[in-house]
């Protein structure tokens, strides 16, 4: 089915097929004709099927039709959770857009708020904004959202994760009631199905594939690993080749420096992004990355959600999120655009209680499999013997356990 068939316009179907788009998505193609008809939608599909072109198109279809840059009113207004997720989404609508008349403006923290100034002042169309950026300029009464048609909640769940939601609903507060809104995310847990039911009215819910499993274009590949070795098998394995673009990722930013800074040493290209690094640092670490410049990029969660680069071979868990739902995340980054892609997952024993909590919340059972020379051997458990051996010293005085001082009656302290 071709993306003319779907009802969208001329120009916006001519920057479409001048990104190399010739065919729409399963949820493309369910959601965008009755998003163009004004319809509220609930979207839940899984990370890289293309959720942000499914609204992004029917608000540029919407808004081709109108002159909004002269009378400098913002028209549609996109939220989402992370800056790379704002960076992702404004280039998406350049590029859909290249032959119409319309602006749009990224809003986020993180960099200096004076050229989002210059922006806004000059009129813009549709505004990505991340939630906090977005009520500074609020305060500031540098944004007036009035006059917005429709609202756009990419990620709902995440932004419940981080913490988002109370900032969230001072935004939809300062919105008209009277919108489009459209609510998509990779997974829509009972919070965001209560949010939708104040914000929606009678939306139209899409789920495509099962919402708690992975596509079926990624491989999962299970290692179990002593944490003492898991550095050498990512090193072995980047090495024994194969693995052209590797996203890793670390649950903290300091093991994700740590990584960077290992992989280095050792030869690999590599680079680090995460919340501790500038916004101009994160940028020129997502474009050197797409550039191929670097071989493994070390992340953290909180870019799981931002990170949409072609071509991603191999996505490893270095550590095993301790969320299930990061975990749909961060393997959603390759096999993106029905391509294929393989996620590796390194477990070491602390972390298998991590992995039976994916297990449950995806709903199979992994299969564990072995690297030769990398073979995790559980510890031997201590016998009774040694369980009730006294610990003593070298020349056999034993040792007190330190604990309370039994209690003595006065008369028998004399």
């Amino acid at each position: 089915m071709p993306f003319k068939t779907l009802g969208l316009s001329d120009p916006l179907v001519r920057g479409i097929l001048a990104t190399g788009y010739v065919a729409p998505t399963e949820i493309q193609s369910q959601v965008i004709p009755l998003a163009i008809e004004g319809k509220d939608i609930i979207g839940c599909a899984q990370t890289g099927t293309g959720k942000t072109a499914a609204f992004v198109l029917p608000i540029l279809n919407r808004l081709s039709h109108e002159h909004a840059t002269k009378n400098k009113h913002i028209k549609a207004l996109i939220l989402t959770p992370t800056r790379e997720l704002a960076v992702q989404i404004e280039q998406c609508i350049i590029g859909y857009g290249r032959f119409l008349n319309m602006r749009t403006l990224a809003v986020y923290g993180g960099v200096s708020i004076g050229a989002q100034f210059s922006a806004l002042r000059r009129g813009v169309d549709i505004i990505v904004a991340t939630p906090g950026r977005l009520l500074d300029h609020m305060y500031r009464r540098s944004i007036d959202l009035r006059h917005v048609e429709v609202l756009v909640l990419d990620e709902a769940d995440r932004m419940f994760d981080m913490g988002f939601i109370n900032d969230v609903r001072k935004i939809i507060a300062a919105v008209p009631e009277n919108r489009q809104t459209l609510l998509f995310s990779a997974t829509i847990p009972q919070e965001v199905k209560n949010l939708a039911a104040g914000i929606q009215k009678h939306p139209k819910i899409f789920q495509i594939g099962q919402e708690h499993n992975p596509i079926d274009t990624i491989t999962q590949h299970i290692y179990p690993v002593s944490k003492e070795q898991k550095m050498d098998l990512l090193m072995y394995m980047l090495q024994k080749g194969g693995m052209y673009s590797v996203l890793v990722f670390s649950r903290t930013k300091h093991g994700a420096d740590k990584i960077n800074h290992r992989l280095d040493r050792a030869g690999i290209k590599s680079i680090a992004i995460h919340s501790g690094r500038t916004q101009g640092q994160r940028s020129r670490a997502m474009e050197g990355f797409k550039a191929n410049k670097f071989q493994v990029m070390v992340a953290t969660d909180i870019a799981a959600r931002g990170i949409d680069v072609e071509g991603i071979s191999h996505v490893v868990n270095f550590d095993v999120p301790a969320f299930a739902e990061d975990y749909i995340h961060r393997i959603g980054r390759t096999g993106r655009a029905e391509a294929k892609g393989d996620a590796i997952t390194l477990i070491s024993r602390d972390e298998d209680k991590y992995l039976r909590q994916i297990e449950r919340f995806i709903g199979c059972k992994f299969k564990m499999e072995r690297c030769p020379g990398f073979e995790y051997t559980a510890p031997p458990m201590p016998t009774r013997q040694s369980e009730e051996r006294p610990h003593t010293a070298s020349h056999g005085h034993k040792f007190s356990t330190p604990g309370k001082k039994r209690f003595r009656p006065r008369w028998k302290r004399r």
